[in-house]
């Protein structure tokens, strides 16, 4: 399997080389969210084969010193499969609403001229982000993580060429509309993800996420499509080979 997103730092993972270790040769793709992170992504891809990653400003970074020539000098070493976690979060405050698509189109751009994938966050702004996406015409290289919008979204982010990527929130018992988006989407149009460490799935809900968790994603998926894990497993794989370069 392949956790296509999650954010295994230090700060959180002091036992490391147990959690990566757990993921035997399965793939596990590291995001960076701002400075800090970028250049932690980088030494986690030095240190583990089954490590790569993606470099990028979160949109809660927009106000704080970034430096996108990192990611512009960086987005071509080995194992930097994508620009990400980009994108638009309107959660906790809209004010800044220009300087985040500013920030957002700008490492598009990034993306665009490296031919690279990135990995969109988006929170309380789904309009925007479709619309940003679709300007670009960059759909078939979009990861949109941690999905949670409608069905109607899901399937016009699907005809742009999107992957949904699905994760822990799949598994809670009030998850009812991101079941029904999982019900009704082909399966190559989804990713398998974990965000760890947060959004443990059930029954872990409350304690710190790690990528060997995508199993119980995957279990769910098995369960509300009817079919067996093992397709779950190499139909997922597939399309993260089809989104991301691994080859390096």
């Amino acid at each position: 399997m392949v956790d296509t997103h999650c954010h295994l730092f230090s700060v959180d993972y002091p036992d490391l080389d147990d959690v990566i270790n757990r993921m035997g040769e399965n793939i596990i793709v590291v995001s960076g969210c701002d400075d800090a992170s970028n250049r932690e992504v980088l030494e986690l891809c030095s240190r583990y084969d089954n490590v790569y990653g993606t470099l990028g400003i979160h949109p809660e970074s927009v106000d704080e010193s970034y430096d996108l020539d990192f990611i512009r000098n960086h987005i071509n070493d080995s194992k930097i499969v994508g620009v990400g976690e980009i994108g638009l979060d309107y959660y906790y405050t809209k004010d800044n609403k220009e300087r985040q698509i500013d920030l957002f189109c700008q490492q598009i751009e990034i993306a665009l001229e490296n031919n690279k994938a990135i990995v969109v966050h988006s929170r309380d702004a789904i309009n925007d982000t479709y619309d940003i996406i679709k300007k670009y015409n960059i759909g078939s290289n979009t990861d949109i993580h941690c999905f949670s919008s409608s069905l109607e979204m899901a399937r016009e982010f699907v005809k742009l060429g999107c992957k949904l990527g699905i994760g822990g929130v799949l598994t809670f018992k009030n998850a009812g509309r991101l079941k029904g988006v999982v019900r009704e989407i082909d399966i190559s149009n989804l990713l398998l993800e974990t965000d760890s460490p947060y959004m443990s799935p059930e029954p872990l809900r409350g304690k710190r996420n790690e990528p060997y968790n995508i199993l119980y994603v995957a279990r769910k998926i098995s369960e509300i499509k009817n079919i067996d894990l093992e397709d779950v497993s190499r139909i997922t794989k597939k399309n993260s080979f089809d989104l991301f370069d691994f080859k390096k």
